[in-house]
């Protein structure tokens, strides 16, 4: 298992809409992110950022994340979360969500 987490900005005149967006999550999406091998996943809000936590329990990460960016349903969530979202200008490359590294973990 690997844990990945990630940072992006949320402008606040856009936190209602992704919020209530989130509360009421495709349940396509849902099913999507298990079958690509996704568990325990959260977002969290404070102060205009998001914060993404999840653990990846696959064998091929990129393999699975490729599936689930060639899905249309992924797609179209994707079009509705992505305007509300601001990314950091500082991403890797092909990135939306910045990648962060993990200093610490304590089981």
């Amino acid at each position: 298992m690997t844990r990945y987490a990630s940072v992006l900005r949320m402008p606040p005149e856009n936190l209602a809409r992704y919020s209530e967006l989130h509360a009421a999550v495709w349940p396509g999406i849902l099913a999507k992110i298990t079958e690509c091998n996704i568990r325990n996943y959260s977002i969290y809000h404070r102060g205009g950022w998001l914060f993404s936590y999840f653990e990846y329990v696959g064998d091929d990460y990129e393999a699975d994340m490729a599936q689930m960016a060639a899905d249309p349903l992924t797609q179209e969530w994707w079009d509705v979360c992505k305007p509300l979202q601001q990314p950091l200008e500082d991403r890797a490359d092909g990135e939306w969500w910045a990648g962060m590294d993990e200093l610490f973990h304590l089981d």
